[in-house]
């Protein structure tokens, strides 16, 4: 029986099968599906899955329906979730199969350049942010509610296939939670969303070196790599003695070949024959 248009409570175990048999079906079908699996009670477990998730949080517009989407996330509800540019689509599984769609507002240019320069100085630690080693002042950059990446509640719009009229109903909510999730594996995601390509942040901090000569490309200097990804760059290094002092590089002697001269030519000189008598 449904109140007010909205189906019955379906249990945990039949969402479940639901969803399963759903990407299985899909699956079968070649079509490409991109299920959220939270392993545990943490929906995310990297610095960017929860800053998402947090940020998400801090919104008191959302609060009401939050609890419900994150009970949906865990329990395998989100069939399927894929981020594109400025846009978000999910499967969610409920009383029936539900579609989700959320439009995300492309992040204004200007905010975008802002955010660029304040990162100068510090790119060296942005290329390890996409692996997840973050300094404090990246950190704070890119979860800034004002200056950062995330988007504001009136930079969100949400739709569902499901009769809850309000602005963001529990499928949604599981979906918003997915992102973190996904965001934990594919941090660069967040950039696709927000229309922004991250190489941009990466290809400023690269050092231009003098040109050789018209035409010819920029060559970084060994020592420009080794600071901007963090690493020693030089020549191998040599092995060292029974007693411990580095053996001392040996020049190998050169030899000249020597070069064989043409022989000379002999020439043989014919004996005159004595004349013969009478």
């Amino acid at each position: 029986m449904s109140w007010y248009g909205f189906k019955p409570y379906v249990p945990v175990a039949r969402r479940r099968a639901q969803a399963a048999k759903e990407v299985a079906k899909r699956t079968k079908k070649g079509q490409p599906v991109a299920p959220v699996n939270v392993q545990g009670k943490a929906i995310a477990s990297t610095f960017w899955g929860k800053a998402w998730c947090t940020n998400l949080e801090s919104y008191s517009d959302f609060a009401n329906r939050l609890p419900r989407g994150r009970s949906y996330v865990r329990n395998g509800s989100v069939v399927d979730l894929k981020i594109e540019k400025g846009r978000i689509k999910a499967l969610v599984s409920g009383s029936e199969l539900y579609e989700v769609e959320v439009d995300i507002t492309t992040l204004p240019r200007p905010k975008w350049e802002a955010l660029k320069k304040l990162c100068v100085g510090k790119i060296g630690t942005l290329v390890e942010l996409l692996q997840g080693k973050l300094s404090k002042a990246v950190m704070e950059l890119v979860t800034d509610r004002e200056k950062g990446l995330f988007p504001k509640p009136d930079e969100i719009k949400m739709r569902c296939s499901c009769p809850d009229y309000a602005g963001m109903c529990k499928h949604v909510a599981a979906t918003m939670y997915g992102i973190g999730n996904r965001l934990d594996s594919t941090p660069e995601l967040l950039f696709t969303l927000r229309c922004v390509d991250h190489m941009e942040l990466i290809e400023q901090a690269i050092p231009a070196a003098p040109l050789a000569g018209k035409g010819t490309a920029p060559v970084i200097a060994t020592g420009d790599l080794g600071a901007i990804f963090g690493i020693e760059i030089g020549s191998a290094p040599v092995p060292p003695t029974a007693s411990g002092t580095p053996k001392k590089p040996v020049a190998k002697k050169t030899t000249k070949k020597a070069v064989k001269k043409p022989a000379k030519k002999t020439t043989v000189a014919k004996k005159k024959s004595a004349p013969k008598k009478g």
